[in-house]
């Protein structure tokens, strides 16, 4: 157990005050004394992975925030075609993609060199290129502060929508995420694939697809648009995709002709937020009051580059969405967890 610790080291945008106290768990079974000490102290519990989708405020947590730090990866045949996958939600994500990809397995090698850990993907259901966590999730384990018991929940009752769930949503902050079960094929993927996906590797004359050759199409695209957040601090993409009405879209569309979009089961449609961000006029821009920044190569990324608190992001974000909605008449939703 530590005792003032800053959070900044604990987001990937490196911004926010401290925590009264942090401990790592590297076992499941620390959950629960964890939380009973916490409780005896009168004070609240956050559990967090690698901190690539938090941004923590200024004033910190006074509380106890959780390091998950769990270790633990397995795959076991399912049948002659496929295989379960079970990972321990401390591992780190991109290492798991590429362990799955090694051993043949199709399903998540889109979602390669997305940082964060296992145990997050299926908080906010991450997706790429077409793939989403929800696709292949089985199960999710976890601690239920409610029944204060390890449950298993079946994928089918995380309530997934696009990059949502109900431990974003609904059952915010009662479960502490074990570990995942997935379920990849031994199969190759085959196309089309998603358009920016697909382009490059028509570019580069791909023809035979595997779950290998998708995952180094991937990280060549993310590594050309994005920044390695060890190096520069960010959050990754900062707004989701907005979806709006087919009427709404129409609308928009008669001004601005050359909007692009994409069409959803459910009729609407959605909106790449970088090209919203980018025609807002925030393209490779750099706000020397605040500090931030928009990445150079992808708008939609935004960058500490002098920021000393959160209050300079939040100043920055708020800008971009009042631009956008003021332009546009869509309101942008931020994708980093802003806690607590």
């Amino acid at each position: 157990m530590h005792k003032d610790v800053p959070l900044a080291d604990y987001s990937t945008m490196r911004l926010g005050g401290p925590a009264k106290f942090l401990q790592s768990i590297t076992e499941a079974g620390e959950i629960p004394t964890a939380l009973a000490w916490a409780k005896k102290q009168g004070v609240p519990v956050i559990m967090i992975g690698g901190g690539s989708n938090i941004v923590w405020k200024d004033s910190g947590f006074d509380g106890l925030v959780l390091v998950n730090k769990i270790k633990g990866f397995s795959i076991q045949p399912a049948d002659a075609e496929s295989s379960y996958v079970e990972i321990r939600a401390g591992e780190d994500w991109d290492k798991v993609v590429a362990r799955t990809v090694k051993a043949g397995l199709h399903g998540i090698e889109a979602l390669s060199l997305i940082p964060g850990t296992a145990g997050a993907t299926p908080v906010q259901n991450v997706g790429a290129y077409g793939q989403e966590i929800a696709h292949t999730l089985v199960s999710v384990q976890a601690y239920d502060t409610e029944t204060k018991d390890f449950v298993t929940i079946p994928g089918e009752y995380c309530q997934f929508a696009y990059r949502d769930s109900r431990f974003k949503s609904a059952d915010k902050g009662r479960f502490f995420i074990t570990g995942i079960t997935l379920h990849l094929k031994q199969a190759n993927p085959t196309p089309p694939f998603y358009p920016v996906l697909q382009s490059y590797l028509d570019e580069h004359d791909v023809k035979h697809y595997t779950p290998d050759v998708v995952r180094e199409a991937v990280i060549a695209i993310r590594s050309s648009k994005l920044p390695d957040p060890s190096i520069v601090a960010n959050n990754g993409s900062f707004f989701g995709n907005p979806i709006i009405s087919k009427t709404k879209f129409e609308a928009l569309h008669a001004k601005f002709d050359d909007i692009p979009h994409w069409p959803t089961k459910d009729g609407k449609e959605k909106i790449p937020a970088a090209w919203l961000v980018e025609k807002a006029g925030y393209k490779n821009f750099h706000d020397r009051k605040t500090g931030m920044a928009t990445w150079h190569k992808q708008c939609l990324v935004l960058v500490n580059e002098k920021a000393t608190s959160t209050a300079d992001l939040l100043i920055f974000r708020n800008r971009i969405m009042h631009d956008v909605e003021h332009k546009f008449g869509i309101k942008l939703e931020q994708e980093p967890e802003l806690l607590p």
